[in-house]
């Protein structure tokens, strides 16, 4: 019997660090029940988690693999709760327990755990369960959970983040014996935004979520950046790569948003009309052209870009 601990598809560093740090917690407190807790991963990690990972000398988890399942077998559901989310081949009675920051959108077969917190990271909230339980990470564990909070709060510039995210950004950043969190933040901007060696449809897809908004299929990529020029000057590359994605995942919609973190500041590509018009109203703007969008200083997909899109959809 193995509890497998798995975040979203297309992991970012959030959906790896936190569930290796929850497999962790159940590993040192046995009261939570679980057996042999382990962390996986849905996709390979970005650049960005590459880096992190290499830095402080940690393993990336194992892919999950639905053909190891047995009936015995549990998951655990890190950083996603939405189907469309899921990793593939997850029977949905083999789910016990979700812990997540996001807005929730499921409807499951039997009472589930779930913790779930409006903070900026469920790094954060798995920070949170080792402190209600007395279990305190090692110094790789720590350094992984701060990395992945100052990269969902963008070093704490999202509108995501909150006193919690801070608080625990200086406990770990202690027990890591961390003490220029500043410069790390900017060493994790730098792998963030390197997509040197990515090909158009591994930019459009390096960072995204499918939403169901509506009952329309919404595709919202995130590419966090300190070179946005550089990014758009590929605009027509990546708008090629998006028309394909978007037959390819077969959503109603794709939008691709480009944030400089340093600056502050989102840059929207669309591919059609209709996607220019719904952004349009969601961001109360005109296009710059046929295809890019200022929206100004938004940076967090969850708090602020996807709520706008659905807004419009949802009327």
């Amino acid at each position: 019997m193995t509890t497998y601990i798995i975040g979203h598809q297309k992991p970012d560093l959030d959906a790896v660090a936190a569930p290796m740090a929850l497999a962790y917690l159940f590993q040192n407190n046995e009261s939570f029940g679980y057996t042999m807790p382990t962390p996986v991963i849905a996709h390979d990690v970005n650049n960005e988690t590459k880096w992190v990972l290499e830095r402080f000398g940690v393993a990336a988890p194992e892919l999950f693999n639905p053909n190891e399942l047995t009936d015995t077998d549990k998951v655990i559901l890190v950083d996603h709760n939405e189907e469309s989310q899921r990793a593939d081949g997850i029977p949905p009675h083999m789910i016990v327990e979700i812990v997540d920051h996001h807005k929730f959108n499921l409807n499951v077969e039997q009472p589930l755990h779930i913790t779930a917190k409006p903070w900026g990271s469920s790094s954060t909230i798995v920070w949170w369960m080792m402190q209600q339980a007395g279990v305190k990470p090692n110094k790789q564990i720590a350094a992984l959970m701060l990395c992945a909070i100052l990269s969902d709060t963008v070093g704490f510039k999202s509108a995501t983040t909150t006193d919690a995210d801070r608080t625990a950004a200086e406990e770990l950043g202690s027990i890591a014996e961390i003490s220029d969190i500043d410069a790390l933040t900017l060493d994790i901007f730098r792998a963030k935004s390197d997509i040197s060696n990515l090909t158009p449809q591994q930019i459009v897809t390096n960072d995204y979520k499918v939403f169901d908004f509506n009952g329309f299929q919404v595709l919202i990529d995130q590419i966090e950046t300190v070179q946005q020029d550089e990014v758009l000057s590929r605009r027509v590359e990546l708008l090629e790569a998006m028309a394909q994605v978007k037959a390819q995942e077969n959503t109603n919609y794709i939008f691709v948003a480009i944030s400089d973190i340093i600056r502050v500041n989102t840059k929207l590509l669309v591919v059609s009309q209709e996607e220019r018009e719904i952004a349009e109203q969601a961001f109360n703007t005109k296009a710059l052209d046929d295809n890019v969008l200022d929206i100004g200083p938004m940076l967090s997909r969850k708090k602020e870009i996807a709520p706008a899109i659905e807004s419009v959809l949802s009327n």
